[in-house]
């Protein structure tokens, strides 16, 4: 049961009240006793004895609504349903119906509230597809990111956004860190690189593709975002044409189909590159081998059952618990 934002007595107190009364005592004394005005004991009462229907269901304690029993000046229900055909139709605002209606555009949106027709309903969302290639090789996710480089630490992790003239006007530029991400173990390998040219992205693939084969994992596809570093890269062509690997781009406007690699990005920024204090960054990169270590080896993933992602490439066949 609702009450009003101001009342001074609750429902326990009400009853008390008439209690009071009822037992003998006036209205000013059972008004006093309870720290409320004689007319508030006296419109209890009256409900009170007016409830003859109500009184075995206890529901004359119960807040009315302060809504007018009438209203003259409300609008007439056929210009509400002109009003109401008008948003359904066209989906226009207030102020464009208010154009073509006459009505002000105040009571247009009191009209559309009252109708339930004020928002724009919010379209369903599409039922998030998961999936998971079966063993180590199968899908690997590769993708860029950017890391501004600094000379002290930043606002977002001293609050600070203050900048002399010089650091305004000194460009630091960037760190590229090239990440592929296997589907299935979550197994990460990662570099920090000055550029993200399209030589840039054939070397650093290679040498993932020699880092995977340390751990007996043979890659079958890749998958990229539309960067034009890898769909127009003839060198990284040739590279997965000679290793027979399958290259996948994700449509345009589709980060969740990389997803694997999005989120590492977003856990990775928040653990490694925002997770300390770092003096410049230099001091960041030198503890990035350190992190992508701990991340592989150590911290535990929820997509593998809270195991690091090295305890399903030691588990090829599944034969261990």
């Amino acid at each position: 049961m609702q009450l009003h934002a101001n009342a001074k007595l609750g429902p326990a107190g009400r009853v008390a009240l008439v209690d009071l009364v009822a037992s003998g005592q006036t209205f000013r004394a059972a008004a006093a006793a309870l720290n409320v005005s004689p007319a508030t004991a006296h419109r209890w009462w009256q409900r009170y004895s007016g409830a003859l229907t109500d009184k075995a269901t206890s529901c004359w304690f119960a807040d009315r609504s302060s809504r007018p029993h009438r209203c003259p000046s409300q609008t007439a229900v056929e210009l509400e349903r002109v009003v109401v055909e008008d948003r359904l139709r066209t989906g226009h605002g207030p102020r464009l119906i208010a154009g073509r209606t006459g009505v002000a555009h105040s009571t247009v949106h009191a009209i559309l509230r009252r109708a339930g027709c004020s928002r724009t309903p919010k379209s369903e969302r599409q039922t998030t597809v998961r999936y998971e290639w079966p063993c180590p090789g199968d899908l690997l996710h590769m993708d860029v990111k950017r890391y501004p480089r600094f000379a002290r630490p930043g606002h977002a992790v001293t609050g600070n956004r203050s900048k002399t003239s010089k650091q305004r006007n000194t460009l630091l530029g960037h760190d590229y860190f090239h990440a592929i991400v296997d589907d299935h173990t979550r197994l990460v390998y990662g570099e920090l690189l000055d550029d993200e040219r399209a030589s840039t992205v054939t070397t650093f693939f290679e040498r993932a593709l020699a880092w995977f084969a340390t751990h007996n994992i043979t890659v079958r596809r890749l998958m990229t975002d539309g960067a034009w570093a890898y769909t127009h890269n003839n060198s990284l062509r040739e590279l997965l044409t000679r290793h027979e690997i399958r290259h996948i781009v994700t449509p345009p406007y589709t980060p969740r189909w990389n997803g694997k690699v999005e989120r590492f990005h977003q856990t990775m920024e928040r653990e490694w590159a925002k997770g300390l204090r770092y003096q410049n960054h230099d001091a960041r990169n030198q503890a990035l081998p350190h992190w992508l270590e701990h991340y592989n080896n150590h911290r535990p993933h929820s997509a593998t059952e809270n195991r690091p992602p090295i305890s399903r490439v030691h588990n090829l066949r599944g034969q261990d618990n």
